[in-house]
């Protein structure tokens, strides 16, 4: 099959739907020979390959996003999309409205992941506008745009009920984001603590992600805080960069954090699971992921996690199965249950043992292979409407007109 992913972001972007993208068009295309090519805008990268289509775009300087705004694709991107067996967009508005565009009158199948908690981005990014305001127009437009393509899939079961929520009443697939966990099959040597000041009689809690409003990072700070308080040997490390991280290093030195938080900017990605494995404990403050590749990364080496019951993080995260899970917003709850990991290494281990096996279940391999059943459902469905006379002529008038 030939497969056209849509997304207004693309690399050298990164976030967790640009990873999630790559991924699955590296699993799609190795282990089931598929044809994947990337719809996307912006300028030509030098590791950009043949199925990479850029179109030019407006440059939108907004919190670092990397965006390019446009409303069309070149001639040559629109001529290769209709060649598509199906498409799948990966955000509702630009990439969402331009396959409406250019593939239904083709009446290619079009499928659309909802990455994103829209409502809570907006109160992030947002922050002077109403939340009613906001959650109207979600409504006004998810459900009608959601009405008007052949699949909605849901990384997770709440993302599932919040679209619902908001009132789309489409036919909605929980498919979840998959993670490449060939790096986490035979675990690196962890990186050195030496190099961070820090030794073996430390507990050291890590994050890693982007440093962003939408991530409740000043919370996890404060908690750390507790926790350091009365577990003095405890240690923070934030592994990632973003807009944030020069105001949050400031509020860790002005808590008297000090050498107790360590930041390292951003590092190459196949360095992630050596800070993981130096790692004891895994923490996210995080209300806005769906479906959070850095937490089963985690998991996948072996690290219990402590996060908040939250759509995403409360999927993933089995309360006292594979690491702990608190009440959003409740600082003292999330440092009693950091340290009660900091003080019972055996449970830690425990929770360690079975997070490494649960993770398994994200593998790219196999989430890759349930989307592609999708792909080739919504394909022969094509195949067989479209035989008929009054397709075969909108499809003509289509082209001549």
């Amino acid at each position: 099959m030939r497969i056209g992913m849509m997304a207004d972001l693309y690399k050298p972007h990164i976030s967790g739907v640009t990873n999630h993208i790559d991924l699955t068009r590296w699993a799609l295309e190795t282990h089931y020979g598929q044809e994947v090519f990337v719809f996307t805008f912006g300028e030509p990268q030098p590791d950009d390959d043949a199925r990479i289509v850029r179109s030019p775009g407006l440059p939108l300087r907004v919190a670092s996003t990397g965006l390019y705004l446009n409303l069309r694709y070149t001639r040559r991107a629109r001529q290769l999309l209709q060649t598509m067996d199906v498409v799948h967009v990966h955000h509702p508005l630009l990439s969402g409205q331009l396959a409406l565009r250019y593939a239904r009158p083709w009446g290619i199948p079009i499928a659309f992941t909802n990455h994103t908690r829209y409502d809570l981005y907006m109160r992030a990014y947002l922050p002077l506008l109403p939340d009613a305001l906001g959650d109207a127009a979600l409504k006004a437009y998810l459900p009608r745009f959601c009405r008007e393509i052949d699949l909605v899939i849901a990384p997770a079961r709440g993302v599932k009920a919040l679209l619902q929520r908001l009132g789309v009443d489409a036919p909605i697939e929980v498919v979840p984001n998959g993670v490449d966990l060939r790096r986490f099959e035979h675990l690196p040597d962890p990186w050195p603590r030496a190099s961070l000041g820090w030794d073996a009689g430390h507990v050291v809690l890590i994050y890693v992600g982007r440093i962003a409003p939408e991530k409740n990072l000043p919370f996890l700070l404060r908690a750390f805080r507790g926790v350091q308080q009365v577990y003095p040997h405890t240690r923070l490390l934030i592994v990632g960069d973003g807009p944030e991280r020069a105001n949050l290093e400031e509020r860790a030195h002005l808590m008297g954090l000090g050498a107790a938080v360590h930041f390292t900017g951003l590092v190459p990605y196949d360095d992630i699971p050596r800070y993981l494995r130096l790692a004891d404990i895994f923490v996210t403050a995080s209300v806005t992921e769906v479906h959070p590749l850095s937490v089963i990364e985690a998991m996948a080496a072996g690290l219990p996690v402590v996060g908040v019951r939250a759509a995403g993080v409360g999927e993933v995260v089995q309360h006292e199965r594979n690491g702990l899970l608190v009440a959003p917003d409740d600082e003292a709850a999330y440092a009693s249950a950091v340290g009660r990991l900091v003080s019972e290494p055996e449970t830690r281990a425990q929770l360690g043992r079975t997070a490494r096996q649960d993770a398994q279940q994200y593998d790219v391999r196999r989430t890759a292979g349930l989307l592609l059943e999708h792909y080739r459902r919504l394909h022969q469905r094509r195949a067989a409407a479209s035989s008929s006379p009054w397709k075969r002529l909108q499809r003509w008038l289509h082209r001549h007109t």
